[in-house]
């Protein structure tokens, strides 16, 4: 069964930066899609960034040139490093791993840690 743990999150002011990390467990994950996600009150849970299997990145224009996604396939781990956050940013954040074959593709989500960004 594949678990995602998650961790990092806080409290930090306006310009400060936090590094989020992700264990992956209960698979092996290399062939896999692996993104974060967030999801401030009342909005939808909105994608983050994306890094696939072949190390291609993908980014929310609200985060570009401040967030950067990595993965470690080693050590099953995702990381989001944020710079420059801001109020906004404020949410939780999952960690997500997607998994596509021939026959289906599955999401599977984290519980979540929480960053908080005071103005």
């Amino acid at each position: 069964q594949v678990q995602l743990v998650e961790s990092g999150g806080g409290l930090v002011q306006a310009g400060g930066s936090l590094r989020l990390s992700c264990v992956a467990s209960g698979s092996s994950f290399r062939m896999d899609t692996m993104a974060w996600g967030r999801q401030a009150p009342g909005k939808q849970r909105e994608l983050v960034a994306e890094v696939t299997s072949a190390g291609s990145k993908n980014y929310a224009d609200s985060v570009k040139g401040r967030f950067t996604i990595s993965r470690d396939n080693a050590k099953n781990t995702v990381y989001l490093q944020m710079n420059n956050l801001k109020p906004e940013d404020t949410a939780v954040y999952y960690c997500n791993v997607r998994r596509t074959t021939v026959a289906y593709t599955s999401d599977y989500w984290g519980q979540g840690t929480q960053v908080t960004v005071s103005s």
